[in-house]
């Protein structure tokens, strides 16, 4: 097997760099970013690369090469020069911290998210569907950890929970004192050649769950903050890491801010179990907020639905709302900025200045 193909390389890659590369470009995937370096593996192993200006140019930042991406690299020596990005299968997003509303790429390419809570403090069912609606918009598939089972009398109570938030995903149990239990699930849902994707906020377990999998100490493991009883940064960014079984894990910060956005040119949040009973409503534009007729008001009534589920994803849809009309406005401003430059260009031009 090829060290490419180690890495996740495929057909649906293949494809797309033998008819759209010449003889001079390699192939390569992005292994992490610091700066305006980008560490890649290739067919000969790891290169350091720069973005070329073409690319920084013609491109938007969401589209720059993320952690995760295939790349096609020009070589020069040890270094290389990044030239374009492989068509993504698939890249999960947020909407970037603070007020604006930019949409940021954490990675791309991956088969599964694993969204980790911790059992000691961290839980919040509420956090946790917000997690899970933006993994499932960005078609990946989101498995749920929930770390530090060993803290808490009756774990299946936490399981049964998430489950009734109707995301049909694998909810699994773990603990870092509890080698047997890990075995089982990494058995299960850690393949070879897979890549996936650790989620959480800072303190629930990611780092120690990583240096298990690997079976050393790649993350200093943090506190927890004796202040606000938060955890602490341990990593300070997206790597990928292959893993001793073959699969690779992408690490990432935690996060404090987890804000949905707009993928796939859907409209709205889509929710199984309000989908399901949405087909049912009187009318076929319902909001289910306050229309007569509406089966997801009726079901949250008689309990079928549970009220926090339906809260969250009224909330959950106000913010996708906010993020699109402010995303489009800032979109056509930076329409009108780019054509008042050129004008200004075609007159100076013209005015020989």
């Amino acid at each position: 097997m090829s060290a490419l193909q180690s890495y996740g390389w495929n057909e649906h890659f293949m494809h797309h760099f033998e008819t759209n590369t010449s003889q001079d470009l390699e192939a390569a995937r992005v292994l992490s970013i610091q700066g305006f370096i980008h560490l890649l593996i290739t067919g000969t192993g790891n290169v350091e690369a720069q973005l070329s200006g073409a690319l920084i140019n013609s491109r938007e930042p969401e589209a720059y090469p993320k952690v995760g991406d295939w790349v096609l690299v020009k070589r020069y020596d040890n270094e290389g020069i990044i030239i374009d990005t492989l068509p993504r299968i698939n890249w999960l997003s947020r909407k970037a911290p603070g007020t604006q509303s930019k949409r940021q790429v954490l990675a791309a390419n991956i088969d599964s998210a694993f969204i980790v809570q911790g059992l000691d403090r961290d839980y919040n069912l509420m956090r946790l569907q917000r997690y899970l609606q933006q993994v499932v918009q960005c078609n990946i598939q989101p498995v749920v950890i929930l770390n530090k089972a060993d803290l808490v009398t009756n774990p299946e109570t936490y399981r049964q929970a998430v489950q009734e938030l109707g995301y049909n995903c694998p909810v699994i149990f773990t603990s870092a004192v509890n080698h047997t239990q890990q075995e089982e699930w990494t058995n299960q849902y850690l393949l070879p050649r897979h890549t996936y994707i650790l989620l959480g906020s800072s303190g629930v377990g990611k780092s120690t769950l990583l240096n298990s999998l690997l079976g050393y100490r790649l993350q200093e493991e943090g506190a927890t903050s004796t202040a606000n009883n938060k955890g602490k940064h341990t990593t300070t960014a997206r790597h990928l890491i292959l893993l001793p079984n073959g699969s690779m894990v992408i690490d990432t910060p935690g996060m404090r801010e987890f804000g949905v956005t707009e993928e796939g040119g859907s409209e709205g949040i889509h929710h199984p179990l309000i989908d399901e009973l949405a087909s049912t409503c009187r009318f076929g534009d319902c909001t289910h907020q306050h229309e007569p007729g509406c089966a997801v008001i009726a079901a949250v009534r008689n309990g079928t639905l549970p009220e926090p589920v339906h809260r969250s994803y009224l909330k959950l849809l106000r913010e996708q709302y906010h993020f699109q009309a402010s995303e489009a406005d800032r979109r056509r401003d930076e329409k009108q900025f780019t054509k008042m430059a050129k004008q200004v260009f075609r007159h100076r031009k013209d005015s020989k200045y």
